[in-house]
């Protein structure tokens, strides 16, 4: 199969890209971020209105996910192929209308459908947003905008239970579930109006083709990942969840020989030869293995164990969020200071607050003032703001422009990856230790102490310069 050749890049005239460009670029990461974390607080009113099954419940999560991930890479090859704003505009065009579907969904199979798409849409838009970040900013302003990427999308996770369970309590119009979708529709239609104005076009050399053999290959290859980890402890890790590990595992590697040899390969080998990118995107994959678990296990605990609302449990989620707003904003100035380091403190200092609720939620027990757990919240979060925000620099220091989104679309793929592994181990710790709720709670976080030393452990493959 021969590869498609994209066409010539044409010279776009654009304003200087000042943060106006990145205030639109962040509104697209924010809202598709808070969509993956905020259908879990709609599930049981979704599933009481539309009479959904287990199965399609479990879609409701699982299509979303395994459609961004599936999507990633190539997706960042399509922005340094055929324009990094245009693929944006195309991927915010397709979430936008497909959160209006999903907000007006008639059946739960339709609603299934309209998430893929949504997942599809935020496939096409994330990497574009780190490139374009990476190519035109520069300097001290480049270090404050990728502070910002971090913060925005840290936002987008923290707070996803807490803006679900507001907008659902608030009822609007009588819409209920449906406004968490529809909610989206405004404020995407705004930011497409101002991508033509505000942000840059940018893309690699005129010439440069796309892979089909390659996106095939790798498409695939994250499904069979993404897929039965996300289903397979709900259904109990039948025969074909190993099959298709299984299977992952031989595409993957049929992609990675494939790159070597290819003509114009979707993920430029040359790219791994940086050990900034490498060492950090394995970096970024234990991160996240860490993160939407952490969401996920403490949603359990306060709902389940401690019998407390969305609206509650999302209240709680605020000193999280406390902790992560006032490390982010000084971010920047410490990562200035310590480098690489930043990360590691930041790790530690998750492992520190883990430790913490891990130890309160044991004492206790299933009776005691859940107000306790705060201290531990703010720890953790002010760990996480320390971690997520210079992250990205750290990564992609040294990426040549060119290959910006196709790098951007490969760290973005670790993190979902990243996630969803992160939440089928946790889920196999936490189910197994279910005795109590506190007990099974503290088991889970055992779990993240553990690949948070692993996270410090890497940051020092990382390098030295600042």
């Amino acid at each position: 199969m021969t590869a498609i050749k994209a066409p010539a890049a044409a010279p776009v005239r654009v304003a200087a890209p000042g943060w106006g460009t990145l205030l639109v670029l962040l509104t697209g990461i924010f809202i598709t971020t808070l969509d993956f974390f905020i259908v879990n607080v709609a599930i049981p009113a979704t599933q009481q209105d539309l009479n959904a099954t287990p199965s399609q419940v479990q879609f409701l999560v699982a299509g979303f996910g395994v459609a961004l991930a599936a999507g990633l890479i190539t997706a960042g090859r399509l922005g340094d192929l055929y324009g990094r704003r245009r693929m944006f505009a195309i991927g915010l065009t397709v979430f936008t209308l497909a959160s209006a579907a999903c907000g007006q969904a008639p059946t739960a199979g339709f609603l299934v459908g309209a998430r893929v798409a949504q997942g599809l849409g935020a496939a096409l838009l994330m990497p574009q947003v780190l490139a374009i970040i990476n190519t035109v900013y520069t300097g001290e302003h480049r270090a404050k905008a990728f502070n910002a990427y971090g913060v925005a999308m840290g936002f987008g996770g923290v707070f996803g239970q807490l803006v679900g369970g507001v907008l659902i309590r608030a009822d609007i119009a009588g819409l209920g579930w449906r406004t968490i979708f529809l909610i989206n529709v405004p404020v995407g239609a705004v930011a497409l109006a101002l991508v033509p104005r505000l942000v840059p076009e940018s893309r690699a050399a005129a010439g440069a083709r796309l892979d089909p053999v390659g996106t095939v290959l790798v498409s695939l290859g994250l499904v069979a990942i993404v897929f039965p980890l996300v289903q397979g402890r709900e259904q109990g890790w039948p025969a074909w969840t190993w099959a298709c590990l299984g299977a992952a595992a031989l595409l993957l590697t049929a992609f990675a020989l494939y790159q070597r040899r290819a003509v114009a390969p979707l993920v430029a080998p040359a790219l791994f030869r940086h050990r900034s990118f490498t060492a950090g995107a394995a970096v970024s994959l234990l991160h996240s293995m860490t993160m939407g678990s952490f969401f996920l296990v403490l949603a359990l605990y306060l709902q389940q164990g401690r019998g407390l609302s969305a609206l509650q449990s999302g209240l709680i989620f605020l000193p999280l969020g406390l902790g992560y707003f006032l490390s982010s904003a000084r971010a920047t100035a410490v990562a200035a200071r310590l480098g690489r380091q930043v990360v590691a403190v930041g790790a530690l200092g998750m492992a520190l607050g883990y430790t913490v609720l891990a130890l309160t939620a044991s004492e206790l027990g299933a009776h005691g003032a859940v107000g306790w757990i705060v201290p531990g919240l703010v720890v953790a979060g002010a760990g996480m703001g320390l971690v997520m925000a210079p992250l990205p620099a750290l990564v992609l220091n040294g990426v040549e422009p060119g290959h910006a989104a196709a790098a951007s679309g490969v760290l973005s793929t670790a993190q979902q990856a990243g996630g969803a592994v992160g939440v089928a181990l946790i889920g196999v710790v936490f189910y197994g230790a279910l005795g109590t709720f506190p007990h099974a709670f503290a088991a889970g976080l055992v779990l993240l102490i553990v690949l948070d030393a692993l996270v410090v452990a890497l940051v020092q493959a990382l390098p030295r310069a600042r």
